[in-house]
């Protein structure tokens, strides 16, 4: 049965029709014009034929197109830019249903319906010149689908791959059918042979990549813009087997587009960048984006010469000169990736150089790794992803502890940087390593992004993102922070979860291993890890506990379509239930029931065991795309003996997966870790503190010596569960809090000095917890506090705006206002979208 896509407007959108061409590379040439804030520049595809209509013969062509009879229907459209006939015997309503071709010889009633008009394009480039006058055409073409949003779309045309020099060897290795003689044929098959070259031919197949793309065009095709899709389509084409397998589209972003995003460094420099959008990259070039669309691409950048580009890429691309302060950037990539992994970030950025980089191969003799037999055994196995070069099958890149890092950012940053990040990196990649085995990518460049950068960091194929705000935190919020994307690269990327929902897969394994990774990072003892864990995990079960009260519960469930996850219409058009939803972004409900069920499955099974099990998985998916099953039948399979303890796929789902609140096993679970020595110690202080304010109350402003207390030194996450303790007490006296500033060093200090002397104690969730206590007392003299965390610190301030408003203080709404006046130009989408909302 056809999966009916009605998405409601919080519902994102897939719309290509992945099931009939499926893209297996893109080629991308793109102009910056920083004036402008556009992007202009040609993309080449490169498909084949999708799984569902794949045929060997030409005689099956019959039997394919009844296949797209059967299917006829018609999503509800944007208003197209070319008139379409014969479309009423698809559907009536205007529906999200997916286009298919429709009935032979029916009277045109589109106008009718309501779904075609002969407006301009969403670009504004007139139909009649563009997309040519179609009124005759039929109704049986097939009809190729995009992902694309605000951009405006030029031109699209066929490729003439058959004309570069030298490409006859693969239209001789083809198997030519007897209709392969046409030329159109032809063009289709050289493109299979080239997609379809052995792993070990990388070079030459991006090689012949570029000379395709540069190819001359043989026909422009019709096509239509809405507001989620590009549609093409070639005149006579009934099939996607016929259709052409390489198109040229030309195009150009808009400076709205949410993509990406233009704004200035924190040196004032402008600068642009892919930010992780709701809506993927669909409004930076059209694309396929359902996960099950695994592409490599490769892409030429030229930008002025003051710019650095740095791109998810193998390579570490080296500029050059086109023509006097032009510079042209060359990144590829030969491992399938989904498009929403893309990543662009262009702008002033300095590399933070050391020492010359020293650590490009390391063995694991130096290493006691925790690896057995079986490890090694599973990579004497062949993978289970399509054909790329892969990491786990080298053998010098299976021993690399360390893979070639660089680390930039703006000059002004730099010397943070290069005292913090770039120490942590190899620490970081080598706890990685010791823990999961092969990193599966080649290297690593990490970017400190401006500061309306809504998160604390982000992963992407060779690139992370981190937030300027993990740099006052100092080592234990850079690190555990680094710990928690460089996880990413095995669990986000080399393996992605099949359905968009299940971001648990990605995010609750991070926020798992980040702490593993972090602990053999700093070589702590036994009992310091498990110390620090347990007060981790009563951290994040209090923030847990709050989330699962203060939202809807439908946002609390971490596989919302539960029994029908990962399904998609006969087209392979889908939608992302949610995936619009501003809110959603600032939950972490997926980080921390992931966590702890992972945290669960650990314990149950002894944490040697289940590290043994993880990296199996990685060996075993890595390349590929999963379900929650996938990972829990393969785990209880190794430990049968954990069903005769009842636990189950079926009992996971239900306690943890489909349903919204606290998952069942964790209702009592927060009162064990008040056991621990470290959270014991913070409830002395908490115990001190409120005496203390207790006799402030009481005594007069003359304050005797003998009064004075002493308070013990606190562990960052110690500090955080103090400040959040205090949260709970109904007042605390602004002497009190002048003295908690003074303690613990809470304000910013501007002199660098200071700033080193507060060591970890300025890390973001404690000034986070500091800013609401200011709010919650009133407390006027830390106002300067709020609104320099608000303007440098949007990946945490954005809830600070709600509690600024909900005391209905004049100051307090005054400054909410101000501070949100000074940031929202540069403030992305989302979070401009929902302090508005807590604003106005």
């Amino acid at each position: 049965m056809e999966k009916q896509l009605d998405p409601m407007k919080d519902d994102l959108p897939l719309m290509a029709n992945t099931s009939h061409m499926l893209v297996k590379h893109y080629t991308l040439d793109l102009d910056v014009d920083f004036k402008s804030q556009i992007i202009e520049g040609i993309i080449v595809f490169f498909f084949e034929t999708g799984s569902r209509y794949r045929k060997t013969s030409s005689t099956d062509e019959e039997g394919c197109q009844s296949q797209f009879d059967e299917t006829c229907k018609i999503r509800a459209s944007e208003p197209c830019h070319i008139p379409v006939t014969d479309l009423s015997a698809c559907s009536s309503t205007m529906e999200y249903n997916d286009f298919a071709v429709c009935g032979k010889g029916e009277k045109d009633t589109s106008d009718k319906n309501g779904n075609h008009s002969n407006g301009e394009q969403a670009s504004g480039i007139p139909s009649s010149k563009n997309c040519c006058d179609i009124e005759n055409h039929g109704s049986t073409d097939f009809l190729l689908v995009l992902d694309c949003c605000d951009l405006s779309v030029l031109k699209v045309e066929e490729v003439d791959v058959a004309a570069v020099a030298d490409i006859e060897k693969f239209a001789r290795s083809a198997k030519l059918t007897d209709a392969s003689e046409e030329l159109g044929n032809l063009r289709n098959q050289i493109v299979h042979e080239l997609v379809t070259l052995p792993a070990d031919r990388w070079k030459e197949q991006l090689y012949y990549y570029t000379r395709c793309s540069q190819a001359p065009g043989c026909g422009e095709l019709l096509f239509t813009t809405g507001t989620w899709s590009l549609e093409i389509r070639k005149l006579g084409i009934r099939t996607p087997r016929d259709f052409p397998h390489a198109i040229r589209i030309w195009y150009k972003t808009k400076p709205e587009g949410r993509s990406v995003t233009w704004t200035t460094d924190q040196s004032g420099r402008p600068c642009v960048y892919t930010m992780g959008s709701p809506i993927n990259n669909r409004a930076l070039f059209p694309c396929q984006e359902p996960p099950v669309a695994l592409s490599t691409w490769q892409a030429t950048v030229r930008t002025a010469a003051r710019f650095v580009v740095l791109m998810s890429g193998e390579n570490s691309a080296e500029p050059v000169q086109l023509q006097e302060g032009i510079l042209s950037w060359y990144y590829y990539v030969t491992m399938p990736m989904p498009a929403s992994t893309f990543t662009i970030a262009i702008g002033c950025w300095e590399e933070v150089k050391q020492q010359p980089f020293t650590a490009d191969v390391q063995t694991n003799s130096d290493f006691s790794l925790p690896f057995s037999q079986a490890d090694l055994r599973w990579h004497e196995e062949r993978c289970g992803h399509v054909e790329y070069p892969c990491r786990f099958q080298n053998p010098a890149a299976r021993l690399q502890t360390v893979i070639p890092y660089r680390v930039f950012a703006p000059w002004c940053l730099m010397e943070n940087c290069k005292e913090l990040v770039l120490q942590l990196i190899p620490q970081c990649l080598s706890a990685a390593y010791t823990t999961l085995g092969t990193h599966p990518f080649s290297r690593l460049d990490v970017l400190i992004v401006p500061s309306n950068f809504s998160s604390l960091g982000m992963a992407s194929p060779h690139i992370i993102f981190l937030s300027q705000s993990v740099l006052p935190g100092g080592q234990h919020l850079c690190g555990a922070r680094l710990c928690h994307e460089i996880a990413h690269a095995w669990f986000g990327l080399a393996i992605g979860a099949r359905d968009w929902t299940e971001e648990w897969i990605s995010e609750g394994f991070a926020t798992y291993l980040e702490d593993i990774f972090w602990a053999r990072a700093q070589q702590l003892s036994h009992d310091e890890v498990k110390g620090q864990q347990e007060l981790k995990a009563l951290l994040r079960w209090r923030r847990l506990r709050d989330e699962v009260q203060n939202s809807e519960e439908e946002l609390q469930v971490l596989r919302p379509n539960k029994e029908n996850t990962g399904e998609v219409s006969e087209s392979g058009a889908s939608v992302v239930k949610h995936g619009l939803k501003a809110e959603k972004i600032f939950l972490q409900v997926h980080y921390l029931k992931g966590y702890f069920l992972l945290r669960s499955l650990a314990r149950a099974i002894g944490e040697a065991s289940y590290l043994a099990s993880l990296r199996k998985f990685v060996h075993k998916f890595h390349g590929q795309l999963v379900l929650s099953q996938d990972f829990l039948y393969m785990l209880l399979e190794d430990i049968p003996e954990q069903k005769e303890s009842g636990l189950t796929v079926e009992s996971i789902f239900q306690n943890w997966l489909d349903t919204s609140g606290m998952p069942k096993p964790l209702l009592e679970e927060g009162e064990t870790w008040k056991e621990c020595q470290l959270v014991q110690q913070v409830s002395g202080e908490v115990t001190k503190w409120i005496q203390t304010n207790q006799r402030i109350r009481k005594s007069s402003k003359k304050k005797r010596k003998q009064d004075e207390v002493i308070f013990q030194k606190l562990l960052p996450d110690q500090l955080v569960l103090l400040l959040e303790s205090l949260l709970e007490e109904k007042t605390l006296c602004p002497r009190t809090l002048q003295c908690l500033e003074k303690t613990y060093k809470l304000r910013e200090q501007d002199a660098e000095e200071e700033r080193k002397s507060q060591e970890d104690h300025t890390q973001d969730a404690v000034r986070h917890r500091w800013c609401e206590l200011i709010v919650k007392h009133k407390y006027v003299p830390g106002y300067g506090d709020v609104e320099k965390f608000l303007r440098e610190d949007q990946a945490m301030g954005v809830y600070l705006y709600g509690e600024l408003m909900v005391n209905e203080d004049a100051k307090q709404q005054e400054l909410a206002y101000k501070c949100f006046a000074a940031a929202q130009e540069h403030m992305d989408v989302s979070s401009a979208k929902v302090v508005a909302e807590m604003l106005f």
